[in-house]
């Protein structure tokens, strides 16, 4: 049986309106869009959704993680090497998928950090200003502390607990410095079928069949990287549907996770059922962070609320174990290479 759409649809459409824009919107001219990190599990996915909207300039870091064909060479910590790349493609939307996420090497390489996640984006917006192009940058949760006791809004006050999210919310706070046209999608726990990230570190470990021990009082909400790039995808359409001014008066940040929450120790229990169709042996054994020690500090609850993301644009995700079980399938089915 097919499933549903893992995108909550809930904004109403014009008559006559499908679902990548209305049928004189498909008639604009198909827009340049730059993506960088196309070899990222996000970048991945995004070339795959972007394809469909426009013409798709791939770009990926010195060292590529995965081949992505064809993609050109972007040092994001070369700011110079920013400016030239978007004065050659004269992108109409830039999507900044690439990132420095090694959130405890951070700490000691901080200025790399900082050159990356910090300056560039604003080095982004700068040039899509002078290009009136569109920017979208994905940040994350761990521009907060985890300890508010609620789901964070995008209005909330950050506060990092770590130098990872220091440098990523500089990043947001130099893109807002310049006035344009730009959404900051924060995001949490991405993973996916592809790259590196905790699902498929859980399963290569739990092929080893050893004890395996998972921290179970951090919270936050598992997202499948492909939802991420979807709702990107559908942002645009509604607004190359909806027209340049409404558009506009809707850029900002907002928040796109996975509906739901749970602890590393409960997401590693429902990737071993999922995966091997019973509980996972000789077993996981939840422990407290004190018992795990990192030298990047992370936040106990960083749970982000999406309301305004459904708000404004009338999408939602689906819940993070349902999402799971989509991920699971393909991995399953053999589709997990590009």
């Amino acid at each position: 049986m097919a499933r549903s759409s893992p995108i909550t649809h809930l904004a109403s459409r014009p008559t006559g309106q499908n679902e990548m824009g209305s049928n004189e919107a498909t008639s604009k001219p198909r827009p340049r869009i730059l993506l960088t990190g196309a070899d990222g599990q996000l970048g991945w996915e995004l070339r795959r959704c972007f394809a469909t909207l426009g013409e798709v300039t791939c770009t990926v870091g010195p060292v590529p993680s995965t081949p992505v064909v064809p993609a050109e060479r972007l040092d994001l910590s070369d700011h110079g090497a920013i400016r030239r790349m978007l004065a050659e493609v004269k992108p109409d939307i830039i999507l900044n998928a690439a990132a420095y996420t090694a959130v405890d090497r951070a700490e000691d390489e901080v200025d790399l950090a900082t050159a990356i996640n910090g300056v560039a984006p604003g080095v982004l917006a700068r040039e899509a200003a002078r290009l009136d192009a569109w920017l979208v940058h994905y940040s994350t949760d761990y521009v907060f502390d985890g300890t508010l006791g609620r789901p964070y809004t995008p209005s909330d006050r950050p506060c990092p607990a770590n130098a990872y999210g220091a440098t990523k919310l500089q990043g947001e706070e130099a893109m807002r410095a310049i006035p344009g046209r730009h959404f900051i999608l924060r995001t949490s726990w991405l993973y996916g079928p592809r790259g590196n990230n905790f699902l498929l570190t859980m399963l290569k470990l739990m092929k080893d069949g050893r004890l395996l021990t998972v921290v179970d009082d951090q919270y936050g909400a598992p997202t499948w990287a492909r939802n991420v790039a979807e709702v990107t995808a559908q942002i645009f359409a509604q607004g190359r549907a909806m027209g340049e001014a409404w558009f506009a008066d809707r850029s900002g940040t907002y928040h796109v996770t996975a509906g739901g929450r749970c602890s590393w120790y409960e997401f590693a229990c429902r990737i071993a059922e999922s995966h091997l169709g019973r509980p996972y042996e000789p077993g996981l054994n939840p422990i407290p962070s004190s018992e795990y020690p990192t030298k990047a500090k992370r936040p106990p609850d960083s749970v982000l609320d999406c309301s305004d993301l459904m708000n404004t644009f009338g999408l939602a995700l689906e819940d993070w174990s349902e999402a799971l079980k989509r991920v699971m399938e393909e991995l399953a089915a053999g589709r997990a290479t590009g």
